[in-house]
């Protein structure tokens, strides 16, 4: 897989998310309070609600817009509806290189 730098763990203060452009699409990268990175696509499918500004907790992501939430491992929306957003494979070098995947994947993300 190939992954593009987008910036620095930095810029993502710890318990929110910021929307990166990656390789032509949208991604939000969250850092979670307890130090984990995910990405999604950033744009809630609902109706084009900013993910990235969402409140972001256990787990999930509540889109600030109309309160849809979204797996963050997953992508699926958590109350049943079809609906999901990509999800992507973000890390962090040791020197603090924020780093995401371009290739997506949508449903259950693998072990």
């Amino acid at each position: 897989m190939t992954e593009v730098t987008v910036g620095t763990i930095d810029d993502i203060p710890v318990g929110e998310g910021r929307a990166f452009a990656v390789d032509g699409e949208q991604v939000a990268v969250f850092r979670l309070r307890d130090g984990t990175l995910r990405a999604l696509g950033a744009v809630c499918p609902h109706k084009g609600g900013p993910l990235a500004d969402g409140l972001a907790d256990d787990g999930v992501v509540v889109c600030p817009l109309h309160g849809y939430t979204y797996d963050l491992c997953t992508g699926a929306e958590a109350t049943g509806t079809d609906m999901s957003v990509s999800v992507y494979h973000a890390t962090a070098d040791p020197d603090g290189t924020l780093r995401v995947s371009v290739a997506s994947r949508t449903g259950p993300a693998a072990g």
